[in-house]
């Protein structure tokens, strides 16, 4: 969980710089507009401001939550966890392109083709931005033969890592996308409409 640098002293490390740093924690859904519209606005336009008025001050870290009352969420977020496993530096680049294409992945548009059908989509987009679609594909099919065990719920390359960033969100009580925490602490008066001119102010007022 993340520490508000007045209560740095709590903390135990060595080697860390900066050893205090605020934290914005975005709980976002890729098949959520909502989270479309927060995720465009940090990344766009909040991310260059923080660069070059709050370096040094502020990161953001991208929660996936995913919503199973859309069936196609963890699909799409297992693709993102792919990318983690195989590209890390280009998680938000491909999180920006998911977005970006992200009603292609609701629900009327994945319901009549099969789960690996989706995954091959998702291999591709990963693709369009410089992934390896091929390494990407790997780890997503899941297949139609049972393990050796004879086991049936086989999952797939990022089963085990997925279920950690689920067991990570459930201590937290997330349940809508967006949320964001400050510090660990829910900060409601962030809203998915916030412009980049209230991100300033907001900013201005809470990043000391």
């Amino acid at each position: 969980m993340a520490l508000a640098p007045k209560f740095v002293g709590q903390k135990l490390a060595t080697g860390v710089s900066p050893k205090a740093l605020h934290t914005l924690e975005l709980y976002l859904d890729y098949v959520c507009p909502f989270s479309k519209k927060m995720f465009n606005t940090i990344f766009n336009e909040v991310y260059p401001l923080v660069e070059t008025k709050y370096a040094g001050k502020v990161q953001f870290i991208f929660r996936q939550q995913i919503q199973p009352w859309h069936p196609s969420s963890t699909l799409v977020h297992e693709a993102g966890v792919a990318v983690l496993r195989t590209s890390p530096d280009k998680f938000f680049t491909f999180s920006a392109a998911l977005f970006e294409h992200s009603n292609e992945f609701y629900d009327v548009n994945v319901v009549n083709e099969t789960r690996n059908k989706t995954y091959e989509r998702l291999a591709k987009l990963a693709g369009s931005v410089g992934i390896d679609e091929k390494k990407i594909y790997g780890l997503l099919e899941v297949s139609d033969k049972p393990a050796k065990d004879g086991s049936l719920n086989v999952g797939n390359g990022v089963t085990d890592d997925l279920k950690l960033l689920v067991k990570a969100n459930r201590l937290t009580g997330v349940h809508v996308t967006p949320t964001v925490l400050f510090n660990g602490i829910v900060e409601n008066s962030i809203s998915s409409s916030f412009t980049k001119e209230q991100w300033d102010e907001w900013l201005q007022k809470n990043i000391v």
